[in-house]
């Protein structure tokens, strides 16, 4: 299988770039049709993502592919040259099983590409563009990256502000089934932080903001209640955990208060997620028994910590990917060999039979049982020298098989000896 793979990502390109290369998902099916006119590819699907955008094609050359991009953005070849990178058949498949297991992604292990990439085939199998060659790889590569989850821990450590606070807040309580969270202020980071929270199973949700229209808008994402921001402080006792962002210029949570909450919860346990800079919890509240302090770089160390074992687990990963490829593309060149092989037999069995049977004519005159013993002759010595000259080719092949790059071998044999297998 000749495979190619043409892309640009964040590694390689910055956003306007991508921006440009771009494949809104509305318009995949078309841009796939468009391809395989151009291209004259058997099969292709198109990954875009914010992050990257990736066209892998069964059949053209990836200078061809990169020609049809261009083309199809009105984008010169030297505006995107260097950002561009391009992959065949065995570094193809490594590049493709590395991005399905998330070992390319800015957040290594992070589990949206997989989902990415399972988009981007199902409107590939949609649009007709994904066959017999295709698709095995894309089943192969889900199965790479569910075995990279499940035998690695590349994703089981935290490496976001608000996976780190869940991450933490399991420590400190063990199950957060029906624990209380209020968040104190209107962040992104606070909102997302309180949504991976109550995905893991805390039950109820108090917001307070300085606009309370605002605090009754988020609250109503995640079905709780709004507090006037004046009356906070009255209901922190119900609080397990509290995500403060305000941006105030002083302690919003002060140690006297941290001190009374406690109190007043008789010394359950509170978790203080401080992300506002400047502070909004006094950090000496930390001193206090069962009240724990978390501030923007506190979460930030827990996550650098976190990135180094992650990066330990892709090692691990890395190894799993290279068995993989291996295994893969031995089983895909066996499936080509033997084909190959008897096409490429026949084929020239066919050139000895047509040179024999003009040879014949030239024998008219010779008697009967001459002629007969002539043309056994010229046929043994003909099949005998086929098969010298097969020997090596068809060795090398078999060879070649277990060997991740053997099918540009195959695929060179049958350019030389002008083979086509359907």
């Amino acid at each position: 299988m000749q495979l190619a793979l043409i892309g640009v990502s964040h590694k390689t390109a910055p956003v306007e770039v991508r921006e440009r290369l771009a494949f809104p998902s509305d318009k995949i099916r078309a841009a796939l049709a468009a391809l395989l006119e151009r291209t004259r590819a058997a099969e292709a699907m198109i990954l875009s993502t914010c992050n990257r955008v990736e066209i892998v094609a069964h059949g053209p050359d990836a200078q061809v592919v990169q020609d049809f991009i261009c083309e199809y953005h009105r984008i010169s070849a030297d505006a995107i040259s260097k950002h561009v990178y391009s992959y065949k058949n065995a570094d193809a498949i490594r590049h493709l099983f590395r991005v399905t297991a998330s070992l390319d992604s800015m957040m290594l292990g992070e589990p949206q590409i997989l989902g990415q990439v399972k988009d981007a085939y199902r409107l590939a199998s949609e649009a007709g563009t994904i066959g017999s060659g295709l698709s095995p790889l894309l089943d192969r590569a889900f199965a790479v990256a569910k075995r990279v989850r499940s035998e690695t821990g590349i994703s089981q450590s935290a490496v976001s502000i608000s996976y780190a606070a869940v991450e933490l807040a399991r420590k400190i309580f063990g199950d957060l089934t029906g624990k209380t969270v209020m968040i104190i202020g209107a962040s992104k980071m606070g909102e997302l932080a309180a949504k991976h929270l109550k995905r893991n199973g805390v039950g109820s949700v108090l917001v307070t903001n300085r606009t309370f229209e605002r605090a009754v808008e988020i609250a109503k994402i995640f079905e709780g209640a709004a507090v006037p921001f004046e009356h906070f402080t009255n209901h922190m006792e119900h609080c397990d955990i509290v995500i403060s962002s305000t941006g105030a210029p002083h302690f919003v949570i002060t140690r006297p208060l941290a001190e009374q909450v406690i109190r007043t919860r008789r010394n359950k346990p509170v978790f203080f997620i401080d992300i506002a800079v400047p502070r909004d919890v006094d950090p000496s509240v930390n001193d206090i028994d069962n009240a724990f302090v978390y501030d923007i770089d506190d979460l930030q160390q827990v996550i650098g910590a976190n990135m180094k074992e992650r990066l330990k687990e892709a090692g691990r990963a890395e190894e799993i990917i290279d068995h993989e490829v291996q295994a893969f593309c031995t089983r895909m060149q066996s499936r080509e060999v033997t084909p190959t092989i008897l096409l490429l037999r026949d084929a020239l069995d066919r050139v000895r039979r047509e040179e024999i049977e003009r040879y014949r004519r030239l024998l008219r005159d010779m008697p009967a049982e001459q002629q007969q013993s002539t043309l056994a002759a010229i046929d043994q010595i003909t099949q005998s020298l086929l098969n010298k000259i097969l020997h090596h080719p068809i060795t090398q092949m078999k060879e070649m098989s277990s060997d991740p790059n053997g099918a540009e071998f195959i695929e060179t044999v049958r350019k030389i000896f002008n083979v086509k297998v359907q």
